[in-house]
Protein backbone atom coordinates (compact mmCIF):
# COMPACT_ATOMS: atom_id res chain seq x y z
CA UNK A 1 0.00 0.00 0.00
CA UNK A 2 1.30 3.46 -0.94
CA UNK A 3 2.15 5.63 2.05
CA UNK A 4 1.13 9.23 1.41
CA UNK A 5 2.75 12.25 3.02
CA UNK A 6 -0.62 13.60 4.01
CA UNK A 7 -4.34 13.55 3.18
CA UNK A 8 -6.00 16.50 1.46
CA UNK A 9 -9.72 17.06 1.97
CA UNK A 10 -11.04 19.19 -0.88
CA UNK A 11 -14.12 21.38 -0.34
CA UNK A 12 -15.47 22.66 -3.65
CA UNK A 13 -17.13 25.89 -4.70
CA UNK A 14 -20.74 26.62 -5.62
CA UNK A 15 -21.95 24.56 -8.55
CA UNK A 16 -19.22 21.96 -8.46
CA UNK A 17 -18.54 18.85 -6.41
CA UNK A 18 -15.93 16.36 -5.33
CA UNK A 19 -15.10 15.77 -9.00
CA UNK A 20 -13.65 19.28 -9.28
CA UNK A 21 -10.69 18.03 -7.21
CA UNK A 22 -9.62 15.77 -10.10
CA UNK A 23 -7.34 18.25 -11.94
CA UNK A 24 -5.58 19.09 -8.67
CA UNK A 25 -5.25 15.42 -7.70
CA UNK A 26 -3.68 14.66 -11.08
CA UNK A 27 -1.23 17.55 -10.72
CA UNK A 28 -0.20 16.43 -7.22
CA UNK A 29 0.43 12.81 -8.18
CA UNK A 30 0.70 10.02 -5.62
CA UNK A 31 2.42 12.00 -2.87
CA UNK A 32 -0.89 13.16 -1.36
CA UNK A 33 -4.14 11.31 -0.82
CA UNK A 34 -6.78 13.69 -2.23
CA UNK A 35 -10.38 13.18 -1.12
CA UNK A 36 -13.01 15.39 -2.70
CA UNK A 37 -16.16 15.92 -0.66
CA UNK A 38 -19.60 16.48 -2.17
CA UNK A 39 -21.23 19.19 -0.07
CA UNK A 40 -25.06 19.03 0.29
CA UNK A 41 -26.88 19.43 -3.00
CA UNK A 42 -23.72 19.03 -5.06
CA UNK A 43 -22.43 16.01 -6.95
CA UNK A 44 -23.99 12.88 -5.48
CA UNK A 45 -24.92 14.44 -2.11
CA UNK A 46 -28.58 15.07 -1.26
CA UNK A 47 -29.77 18.45 -0.05
CA UNK A 48 -29.31 19.26 3.63
CA UNK A 49 -32.23 19.91 5.97
CA UNK A 50 -31.53 23.64 5.67
CA UNK A 51 -29.20 26.08 3.94
CA UNK A 52 -27.14 27.06 6.97
CA UNK A 53 -23.36 27.09 7.03
CA UNK A 54 -23.55 24.69 9.96
CA UNK A 55 -25.27 22.13 7.74
CA UNK A 56 -22.47 22.40 5.18
CA UNK A 57 -19.76 22.08 7.84
CA UNK A 58 -21.54 19.11 9.44
CA UNK A 59 -21.61 17.32 6.09
CA UNK A 60 -17.92 17.99 5.47
CA UNK A 61 -16.91 16.78 8.92
CA UNK A 62 -18.91 13.57 8.56
CA UNK A 63 -16.71 12.61 5.61
CA UNK A 64 -13.48 13.85 7.21
CA UNK A 65 -14.11 11.90 10.41
CA UNK A 66 -14.80 8.75 8.39
CA UNK A 67 -11.82 9.08 6.03
CA UNK A 68 -9.06 10.51 8.25
CA UNK A 69 -6.44 7.87 9.04
CA UNK A 70 -4.88 9.45 12.14
CA UNK A 71 -2.05 11.02 10.15
CA UNK A 72 -1.67 14.67 9.10
CA UNK A 73 -4.17 16.28 6.78
CA UNK A 74 -4.79 19.58 5.01
CA UNK A 75 -7.99 21.39 4.14
CA UNK A 76 -8.23 22.79 0.62
CA UNK A 77 -11.29 24.97 0.18
CA UNK A 78 -12.41 26.70 -3.01
CA UNK A 79 -14.81 29.67 -2.92
CA UNK A 80 -17.86 28.46 -0.96
CA UNK A 81 -15.70 25.59 0.28
CA UNK A 82 -13.31 28.14 1.77
CA UNK A 83 -16.04 29.45 4.04
CA UNK A 84 -16.92 25.89 5.02
CA UNK A 85 -13.22 25.21 5.68
CA UNK A 86 -13.09 28.03 8.24
CA UNK A 87 -15.92 26.45 10.23
CA UNK A 88 -14.39 22.99 9.94
CA UNK A 89 -10.98 24.20 11.12
CA UNK A 90 -12.49 26.09 14.05
CA UNK A 91 -14.46 23.05 15.16
CA UNK A 92 -11.49 20.68 14.81
CA UNK A 93 -9.21 22.96 16.83
CA UNK A 94 -11.89 23.33 19.50
CA UNK A 95 -11.93 19.54 19.96
CA UNK A 96 -15.58 19.26 18.92
CA UNK A 97 -14.84 16.87 16.06
CA UNK A 98 -13.63 13.29 16.28
CA UNK A 99 -10.59 13.84 14.11
CA UNK A 100 -6.93 14.72 14.70
CA UNK A 101 -4.03 15.85 12.53
CA UNK A 102 -5.12 19.12 10.90
CA UNK A 103 -1.81 20.65 9.79
CA UNK A 104 -2.93 23.63 7.71
CA UNK A 105 -5.24 24.95 5.02
CA UNK A 106 -4.92 26.09 1.42
CA UNK A 107 -7.77 28.37 0.41
CA UNK A 108 -8.57 29.12 -3.23
CA UNK A 109 -10.43 32.40 -3.75
CA UNK A 110 -12.36 31.64 -0.55
CA UNK A 111 -15.64 33.17 0.46
CA UNK A 112 -15.04 34.92 3.81
CA UNK A 113 -16.82 34.04 7.08
CA UNK A 114 -18.54 37.42 6.83
CA UNK A 115 -21.24 37.98 4.18
CA UNK A 116 -19.74 37.50 0.73
CA UNK A 117 -19.45 40.68 -1.34
CA UNK A 118 -21.71 40.28 -4.35
CA UNK A 119 -23.47 42.78 -6.56
CA UNK A 120 -27.26 42.63 -6.12
CA UNK A 121 -27.78 42.52 -9.87
CA UNK A 122 -25.41 39.57 -10.22
CA UNK A 123 -27.12 37.75 -7.34
CA UNK A 124 -30.54 38.28 -8.94
CA UNK A 125 -29.30 37.01 -12.30
CA UNK A 126 -27.84 33.86 -10.76
CA UNK A 127 -31.05 33.21 -8.82
CA UNK A 128 -33.05 33.51 -12.03
CA UNK A 129 -31.04 30.70 -13.57
CA UNK A 130 -32.43 28.20 -11.03
CA UNK A 131 -35.97 29.48 -10.57
CA UNK A 132 -37.44 26.75 -12.81
CA UNK A 133 -35.12 23.91 -11.79
CA UNK A 134 -31.58 22.86 -12.64
CA UNK A 135 -29.47 25.29 -14.63
CA UNK A 136 -29.75 25.04 -18.40
CA UNK A 137 -26.77 24.30 -20.61
CA UNK A 138 -26.66 27.96 -21.67
CA UNK A 139 -26.79 29.33 -18.12
CA UNK A 140 -24.25 26.83 -16.81
CA UNK A 141 -21.84 27.78 -19.59
CA UNK A 142 -22.41 31.45 -18.82
CA UNK A 143 -21.64 30.84 -15.13
CA UNK A 144 -18.37 29.09 -15.98
CA UNK A 145 -17.41 31.74 -18.54
CA UNK A 146 -18.01 34.56 -16.06
CA UNK A 147 -15.62 32.99 -13.56
CA UNK A 148 -12.52 32.37 -15.69
CA UNK A 149 -9.97 34.82 -17.06
CA UNK A 150 -9.56 32.91 -20.32
CA UNK A 151 -11.67 30.07 -21.75
CA UNK A 152 -10.96 26.61 -20.37
CA UNK A 153 -9.82 23.76 -22.57
CA UNK A 154 -12.84 22.06 -24.13
CA UNK A 155 -12.67 18.93 -21.95
CA UNK A 156 -12.29 20.91 -18.72
CA UNK A 157 -15.09 23.27 -19.69
CA UNK A 158 -17.44 20.40 -20.45
CA UNK A 159 -16.65 18.79 -17.09
CA UNK A 160 -17.25 22.06 -15.24
CA UNK A 161 -20.52 22.72 -17.04
CA UNK A 162 -21.76 19.18 -16.39
CA UNK A 163 -21.10 19.56 -12.67
CA UNK A 164 -22.95 22.87 -12.50
CA UNK A 165 -25.95 21.37 -14.29
CA UNK A 166 -25.96 18.36 -11.96
CA UNK A 167 -26.27 20.32 -8.72
CA UNK A 168 -29.54 20.81 -6.88
CA UNK A 169 -31.34 24.06 -7.72
CA UNK A 170 -32.39 24.26 -4.06
CA UNK A 171 -28.75 24.19 -2.93
CA UNK A 172 -27.95 26.88 -5.52
CA UNK A 173 -30.71 29.11 -4.22
CA UNK A 174 -29.84 28.46 -0.57
CA UNK A 175 -26.23 29.54 -1.03
CA UNK A 176 -27.20 32.76 -2.80
CA UNK A 177 -29.98 33.71 -0.37
CA UNK A 178 -28.64 32.29 2.91
CA UNK A 179 -25.19 30.70 3.04
CA UNK A 180 -23.25 33.43 1.24
CA UNK A 181 -25.00 36.08 3.35
CA UNK A 182 -24.59 34.32 6.71
CA UNK A 183 -22.02 35.87 9.05
CA UNK A 184 -20.19 33.10 10.91
CA UNK A 185 -17.27 35.27 12.05
CA UNK A 186 -18.18 34.84 15.72
CA UNK A 187 -18.31 31.05 15.33
CA UNK A 188 -14.92 30.97 13.63
CA UNK A 189 -12.99 33.47 15.76
CA UNK A 190 -9.25 33.69 15.11
CA UNK A 191 -7.65 30.53 13.70
CA UNK A 192 -3.97 30.05 14.60
CA UNK A 193 -3.11 27.72 11.75
CA UNK A 194 -0.63 27.77 8.84
CA UNK A 195 -2.64 28.95 5.84
CA UNK A 196 -2.01 29.87 2.22
CA UNK A 197 -4.63 31.93 0.39
CA UNK A 198 -4.39 31.79 -3.41
CA UNK A 199 -6.50 34.05 -5.62
CA UNK A 200 -6.57 35.35 -9.17
CA UNK A 201 -5.94 38.92 -10.23
CA UNK A 202 -8.94 38.80 -12.60
CA UNK A 203 -11.48 37.61 -10.02
CA UNK A 204 -14.09 40.31 -9.48
CA UNK A 205 -15.33 39.77 -5.90
CA UNK A 206 -12.93 37.31 -4.26
CA UNK A 207 -9.71 38.13 -6.06
CA UNK A 208 -6.14 38.62 -4.93
CA UNK A 209 -6.54 42.29 -4.02
CA UNK A 210 -9.59 41.63 -1.82
CA UNK A 211 -8.45 38.56 0.14
CA UNK A 212 -6.06 40.18 2.66
CA UNK A 213 -8.83 42.50 3.79
CA UNK A 214 -11.22 39.59 4.21
CA UNK A 215 -8.92 37.11 5.95
CA UNK A 216 -5.83 38.68 7.57
CA UNK A 217 -7.52 39.05 10.95
CA UNK A 218 -9.08 35.57 10.79
CA UNK A 219 -5.85 33.80 9.80
CA UNK A 220 -2.92 35.72 11.37
CA UNK A 221 -0.45 33.19 9.92
CA UNK A 222 -1.80 33.42 6.37
CA UNK A 223 0.42 33.90 3.34
CA UNK A 224 -1.30 35.42 0.31
CA UNK A 225 -0.46 34.35 -3.24
CA UNK A 226 -1.61 36.24 -6.33
CA UNK A 227 -1.94 34.55 -9.73
CA UNK A 228 -1.93 36.73 -12.85
CA UNK A 229 -4.39 36.16 -15.69
CA UNK A 230 -6.53 34.01 -13.41
CA UNK A 231 -10.20 34.25 -12.56
CA UNK A 232 -12.23 32.49 -9.87
CA UNK A 233 -12.08 28.83 -10.93
CA UNK A 234 -8.55 28.08 -9.74
CA UNK A 235 -9.01 24.27 -9.57
CA UNK A 236 -9.63 24.30 -13.33
CA UNK A 237 -7.63 27.34 -14.46
CA UNK A 238 -4.43 26.81 -12.48
CA UNK A 239 -4.33 23.24 -11.15
CA UNK A 240 -0.56 22.92 -11.69
CA UNK A 241 0.22 26.23 -9.97
CA UNK A 242 -2.06 25.41 -7.05
CA UNK A 243 -0.45 21.97 -6.72
CA UNK A 244 3.00 23.57 -6.65
CA UNK A 245 1.90 25.94 -3.87
CA UNK A 246 0.49 23.02 -1.87
CA UNK A 247 3.79 21.12 -2.15
CA UNK A 248 5.73 24.25 -1.17
CA UNK A 249 3.40 24.88 1.76
CA UNK A 250 3.66 21.30 2.97
CA UNK A 251 7.44 21.10 2.71
CA UNK A 252 8.27 24.53 4.14
CA UNK A 253 5.56 25.08 6.73
CA UNK A 254 2.79 22.61 7.45
CA UNK A 255 5.00 19.54 7.87
CA UNK A 256 7.54 21.25 10.17
CA UNK A 257 6.36 19.44 13.29
CA UNK A 258 7.38 16.24 15.09
CA UNK A 259 5.30 13.48 13.50
CA UNK A 260 2.58 11.77 15.51
CA UNK A 261 2.09 8.12 14.61
CA UNK A 262 -1.34 7.54 13.01
CA UNK A 263 -2.22 4.98 15.69
CA UNK A 264 -1.87 7.74 18.31
CA UNK A 265 -3.79 10.18 16.12
CA UNK A 266 -6.70 7.76 15.97
CA UNK A 267 -6.77 7.44 19.78
CA UNK A 268 -6.77 11.24 20.15
CA UNK A 269 -9.60 11.46 17.62
CA UNK A 270 -11.65 8.76 19.33
CA UNK A 271 -14.40 9.24 21.87
CA UNK A 272 -12.05 7.94 24.54
CA UNK A 273 -10.46 11.43 24.54
CA UNK A 274 -12.55 14.26 25.92
CA UNK A 275 -13.15 17.48 24.02
CA UNK A 276 -10.81 19.71 26.02
CA UNK A 277 -7.88 17.29 25.81
CA UNK A 278 -8.39 16.78 22.07
CA UNK A 279 -8.46 20.56 21.53
CA UNK A 280 -5.22 21.05 23.44
CA UNK A 281 -3.46 18.25 21.58
CA UNK A 282 -4.77 19.45 18.20
CA UNK A 283 -3.37 22.94 18.75
CA UNK A 284 -0.08 21.71 20.19
CA UNK A 285 0.53 19.49 17.17
CA UNK A 286 0.47 22.41 14.71
CA UNK A 287 3.83 23.43 13.27
CA UNK A 288 5.55 26.41 14.85
CA UNK A 289 5.33 29.81 13.18
CA UNK A 290 8.72 30.41 11.55
CA UNK A 291 8.04 34.15 11.83
CA UNK A 292 6.97 34.04 15.47
CA UNK A 293 7.19 37.44 17.18
CA UNK A 294 7.81 37.26 20.94
CA UNK A 295 4.97 38.52 23.12
CA UNK A 296 6.53 38.63 26.59
CA UNK A 297 10.24 38.59 25.82
CA UNK A 298 12.48 40.66 23.58
CA UNK A 299 13.93 39.07 20.42
CA UNK A 300 17.33 38.79 22.15
CA UNK A 301 15.78 37.15 25.21
CA UNK A 302 13.86 34.71 23.01
CA UNK A 303 17.06 33.83 21.15
CA UNK A 304 18.85 33.04 24.43
CA UNK A 305 15.89 30.96 25.61
CA UNK A 306 16.06 29.00 22.35
CA UNK A 307 19.78 28.45 22.87
CA UNK A 308 19.12 27.18 26.40
CA UNK A 309 16.35 24.92 25.12
CA UNK A 310 18.76 23.38 22.61
CA UNK A 311 21.13 22.44 25.44
CA UNK A 312 18.56 21.46 28.08
CA UNK A 313 15.95 19.65 25.95
CA UNK A 314 17.80 18.64 22.77
CA UNK A 315 15.65 17.53 19.84
CA UNK A 316 16.93 15.58 16.86
CA UNK A 317 16.12 16.26 13.22
CA UNK A 318 14.61 19.32 11.58
CA UNK A 319 11.01 18.82 12.73
CA UNK A 320 11.23 20.33 16.20
CA UNK A 321 8.96 21.93 18.76
CA UNK A 322 9.79 25.61 19.24
CA UNK A 323 9.84 25.27 23.02
CA UNK A 324 11.03 28.83 23.65
CA UNK A 325 8.23 30.37 21.58
CA UNK A 326 5.63 28.31 23.43
CA UNK A 327 7.05 29.31 26.82
CA UNK A 328 6.99 32.95 25.69
CA UNK A 329 3.33 32.63 24.66
CA UNK A 330 2.51 31.10 28.05
CA UNK A 331 4.29 33.96 29.83
CA UNK A 332 2.34 36.53 27.82
CA UNK A 333 -0.95 34.78 28.60
CA UNK A 334 -0.15 34.45 32.30
CA UNK A 335 -0.17 30.66 32.16
CA UNK A 336 2.10 29.02 34.70
CA UNK A 337 2.29 26.54 37.56
CA UNK A 338 0.83 29.03 40.06
CA UNK A 339 3.83 29.59 42.31
CA UNK A 340 7.32 31.11 42.35
CA UNK A 341 10.16 31.50 44.89
CA UNK A 342 9.47 34.38 47.27
CA UNK A 343 12.57 36.30 46.18
CA UNK A 344 11.52 36.38 42.51
CA UNK A 345 9.12 38.77 40.74
CA UNK A 346 6.29 37.57 38.48
CA UNK A 347 7.25 34.93 35.94
CA UNK A 348 7.55 37.21 32.89
CA UNK A 349 9.70 39.76 34.74
CA UNK A 350 11.88 37.02 36.22
CA UNK A 351 12.43 35.52 32.77
CA UNK A 352 13.45 38.90 31.34
CA UNK A 353 15.92 39.58 34.17
CA UNK A 354 17.35 36.07 34.16
CA UNK A 355 17.71 35.82 30.39
CA UNK A 356 19.34 39.25 30.19
CA UNK A 357 21.97 38.06 32.64
CA UNK A 358 22.50 34.77 30.80
CA UNK A 359 22.84 36.70 27.51
CA UNK A 360 25.57 38.86 29.04
CA UNK A 361 27.76 35.84 29.84
CA UNK A 362 26.64 33.30 27.19
CA UNK A 363 29.70 31.77 25.47
CA UNK A 364 29.85 30.68 21.84
CA UNK A 365 31.54 27.37 22.58
CA UNK A 366 29.04 24.55 23.27
CA UNK A 367 31.19 22.94 25.96
CA UNK A 368 31.47 26.27 27.75
CA UNK A 369 27.69 26.71 27.47
CA UNK A 370 27.21 23.38 29.22
CA UNK A 371 29.72 24.36 31.91
CA UNK A 372 27.80 27.60 32.54
CA UNK A 373 24.53 25.68 32.81
CA UNK A 374 26.03 23.23 35.31
CA UNK A 375 27.36 26.13 37.39
CA UNK A 376 23.94 27.81 37.46
CA UNK A 377 22.28 24.54 38.47
CA UNK A 378 24.79 24.14 41.29
CA UNK A 379 23.98 27.65 42.59
CA UNK A 380 27.64 28.67 42.45
CA UNK A 381 27.21 32.02 40.66
CA UNK A 382 26.53 35.47 42.06
CA UNK A 383 25.14 37.39 39.10
CA UNK A 384 24.79 41.13 38.89
CA UNK A 385 21.37 42.64 39.51
CA UNK A 386 20.87 41.57 43.10
CA UNK A 387 20.14 37.86 42.65
CA UNK A 388 22.17 35.45 44.72
CA UNK A 389 23.44 32.24 43.21
CA UNK A 390 20.67 30.34 45.00
CA UNK A 391 17.93 32.63 43.67
CA UNK A 392 19.36 32.27 40.17
CA UNK A 393 19.41 28.49 40.65
CA UNK A 394 15.74 28.43 41.63
CA UNK A 395 14.72 30.64 38.70
CA UNK A 396 16.69 28.36 36.39
CA UNK A 397 14.93 25.36 37.89
CA UNK A 398 11.62 26.95 36.90
CA UNK A 399 12.94 27.55 33.39
CA UNK A 400 14.08 23.94 33.05
CA UNK A 401 10.72 22.71 34.31
CA UNK A 402 8.85 24.94 31.85
CA UNK A 403 10.91 23.70 28.89
CA UNK A 404 10.53 20.03 29.88
CA UNK A 405 6.81 20.42 30.55
CA UNK A 406 6.30 22.14 27.20
CA UNK A 407 8.14 19.35 25.38
CA UNK A 408 6.16 16.64 27.15
CA UNK A 409 2.83 18.38 26.40
CA UNK A 410 3.26 17.78 22.66
CA UNK A 411 1.37 14.71 21.37
CA UNK A 412 4.50 13.39 19.66
CA UNK A 413 6.29 13.48 23.02
CA UNK A 414 3.41 11.72 24.76
CA UNK A 415 3.64 9.01 22.12
CA UNK A 416 7.41 8.76 22.55
CA UNK A 417 7.11 8.06 26.28
CA UNK A 418 4.00 5.90 25.84
CA UNK A 419 1.61 8.06 27.89
CA UNK A 420 -2.03 7.79 26.79
CA UNK A 421 -3.76 8.83 30.02
CA UNK A 422 -5.52 11.61 28.11
CA UNK A 423 -7.72 8.91 26.56
CA UNK A 424 -9.21 7.49 29.76
CA UNK A 425 -12.01 9.95 30.54
CA UNK A 426 -13.80 10.73 27.29
CA UNK A 427 -17.49 9.98 26.69
CA UNK A 428 -16.59 6.81 24.77
CA UNK A 429 -14.06 5.48 27.27
CA UNK A 430 -15.58 2.11 28.15
CA UNK A 431 -14.31 0.89 30.45
CA UNK A 432 -12.97 4.10 31.95
CA UNK A 433 -9.32 4.07 32.95
CA UNK A 434 -7.16 0.98 32.52
CA UNK A 435 -7.85 -2.74 32.94
CA UNK A 436 -4.36 -4.19 32.45
CA UNK A 437 -2.01 -2.70 35.05
CA UNK A 438 0.91 -5.11 34.76
CA UNK A 439 4.31 -3.95 33.57
CA UNK A 440 4.71 -4.27 29.81
CA UNK A 441 1.01 -4.96 29.17
CA UNK A 442 -1.42 -2.79 27.22
CA UNK A 443 -5.19 -2.55 27.03
CA UNK A 444 -6.62 -3.40 23.59
CA UNK A 445 -7.39 0.25 22.81
CA UNK A 446 -3.87 1.50 23.59
CA UNK A 447 -1.40 2.31 20.78
CA UNK A 448 1.36 -0.25 20.31
CA UNK A 449 3.87 2.33 19.03
CA UNK A 450 6.12 4.76 20.87
CA UNK A 451 6.80 7.82 18.75
CA UNK A 452 7.35 7.21 15.07
CA UNK A 453 9.29 3.97 15.29
CA UNK A 454 9.80 2.82 18.89
CA UNK A 455 7.99 -0.40 19.90
CA UNK A 456 6.70 -0.80 23.42
CA UNK A 457 9.44 -2.01 25.74
CA UNK A 458 12.36 -0.30 23.99
CA UNK A 459 14.51 1.80 26.31
CA UNK A 460 14.17 5.55 25.88
CA UNK A 461 17.32 7.48 26.69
Amino acid sequence: MTRHDCTIFFLHGLGFGAASAAPLSTALGDRFRVIGIDLPGHGEAPDAADGSMKALADAALTVIEAEADGGPWLLVGHSMGGKVAALVAARVLSGHANVFGLAGAVLLAPSPPSPEPMDDEKRALMLSWAQDGALSEVDAREFVAQNVATPLAAELEQDAVAQVRRMSPLAWQRWLTAGSREDVSADVGVIDLPVVVIAGEDDDDLGASAQPGHLSALYPRARFVSLAETGHLLPYERASEVAAEIVKFWESTASAFPPVAPEWGRVIASRRTDVEARALLARRAIAADANYTPKALSPVQLAILRALADRLVPQSGDRRIDLAARVDADLAAGRGDGWRPAELPDDATAYRLGLDWVASVWPKDVAQQDDLIRTIIAGELDPVGGWSGDVLRRWFEDLRTDLARTWLAHPASLARVGYDGFATSGPGGEPAGYVNLGAGTRDPWEPAELGADRPIGEHIA
